[in-house]
């Protein structure tokens, strides 16, 4: 009823080609909206200031938005810099993919590409119409408050039952790709409780013996396989300045040796003076 209202608008020059001319009219509408295909363009490098409300705002003068997305990181909220919009037709994707490309915008170059309809995931837009709400400071807390024992449990239960079914689809798709993930981790913390519990179950003050000893340090020695040891690398010396070195302790040694000699010569001399004049003395007494 409202198409025929709405083409009830439109009357024919001829009253006799009325009923030929309100055919045509519904052929021709029918053939736009069959025609119009949407068309989605990639808008990167966008300042942080810009949020869904301004972007639509701003690209809706270009033509009718579909579907809006601004990507934001699930943890803080913040926009990553880049989103999707969806136009009703596909010619008014690549006139803005035209205009905006490296256009000039709160100091940054936008950058805009109409996306191909195969690049076009079908869950691009799943919870666009949503606005993201920042988490709680109760789930805050929550999600970094220290876990005991039991959740930890319940935790690496279920990373474990999520590697298990990795493996089991990289089998099942025939890839042969091996790698240690959380299951080699297990394992190790498991042998620590168990000789742990082992030492505390035989007394209630364990004593440190030899063979508890032993046992914990091969357990250690198991688990640590990277080796953090610093080792200093000396440069080897020169045989030309050790000769140098050589001959200088050489000539010192000398030198000390000729010192030695001198005080020596002096002491004699000395010796002969004095009893040079002891023999003059008795001389006079005489």
């Amino acid at each position: 009823m409202t198409e025929e209202k709405q083409s009830g608008t439109l009357l024919a020059l001829n009253p006799s080609e009325e009923a030929e001319f309100q055919k045509k009219v519904q052929q021709v509408k029918k053939r736009q909206k069959s025609a119009l295909t949407p068309g989605v363009v990639y808008v990167g490098h966008l300042p942080q200031s810009l949020a869904e409300p301004q972007l639509r705002a701003y690209f809706s003068q270009f033509g009718k938005i579909l579907r809006l997305r601004l990507s934001r990181s699930k943890r803080t909220g913040r926009g990553k810099g880049y989103g999707f919009v969806e136009f009703e037709c596909d010619e008014v994707a690549k006139i803005v993919a035209e205009t905006m490309d490296n256009y000039l915008m709160g100091e940054r170059l936008i950058k805009c590409q109409v996306l191909p309809p195969e690049k076009v995931h079908e869950k691009l837009f799943v919870g666009s119409q949503k606005m993201f709400k920042k988490p709680s400071r109760p789930a805050v807390s929550r999600y970094n408050k220290e876990h005991g024992t039991e959740e930890i449990k319940k935790l690496t239960e279920k990373l474990l039952r999520k590697e298990s079914k990795l493996r089991k689809r990289l089998a099942e798709r025939g890839i042969n790709y091996e790698f240690p993930g959380f299951k080699a981790q297990v394992p190790a913390k498991k042998a620590l409780l168990e000789a742990d519990a082992s030492v505390c179950s035989e007394d209630s003050t364990p004593v440190c013996t030899p063979s508890v000893l032993e046992r914990r340090r091969s357990i250690k020695v198991k688990e640590d396989d990277v080796d953090d040891e610093i080792v200093l690398k000396v440069p080897p010396q020169n045989i030309e300045n050790s000769d140098e070195e050589e001959d200088d302790e050489d000539e010192e040694e000398g030198s000390e040796e000729e010192d030695v000699d001198e005080e020596g010569s002096e002491e004699e001399e000395d010796g002969d003076e004095e009893g040079s004049e002891d023999e003059e003395s008795h001389s006079d007494e005489d």
